[in-house]
């Protein structure tokens, strides 16, 4: 039996498809069927629908029934684990970053400018 992946991997392998990605994109503008969703890509219903029950299981989308629709809306707070991971490595790289600046900084304070060397005339005739 394959174990059980916790919620952030399970998010992260959701969103890493780009078909899913395209689809939770088109639901930012508000519920779609799975008909309005499958329009835009060449594959049939049945690997749309695969890919909807992915989102499902990560916790991106519901899907409800309205008489013979099943309209799809997005969950975005489902993201918020991602994001709030994501978030705790952006911050240690800033600091990362501002270190490294800090550290150009005082080498450029510290390494003498170059002395600016005389320009050589160029050869030739006068006129």
């Amino acid at each position: 039996m394959p174990a059980v992946a916790d919620p952030l991997s399970t998010t992260l392998a959701a969103v890493a498809d780009p078909t899913r990605r395209a689809i939770l994109a088109r639901l930012r503008h508000g519920d779609a069927t799975v008909l309005e969703l499958a329009a835009p890509f060449s594959m049939s219903v049945p690997a749309i629908s695969k890919h909807l029950k992915v989102l499902e299981r990560a916790g991106l989308l519901t899907r409800s029934r309205q008489a013979q629709f099943r309209p799809c809306t997005l969950q975005p707070q489902a993201l918020r684990e991602v994001a709030d991971w994501i978030e705790s490595y952006r911050a240690l790289w800033e600091a990362r970053l501002d270190r490294m600046e800090a550290y150009l900084d005082e080498l450029q304070r510290q390494t003498p400018a170059p002395a600016s060397k005389p320009h050589k005339k160029a050869k030739g005739k006068r006129a």
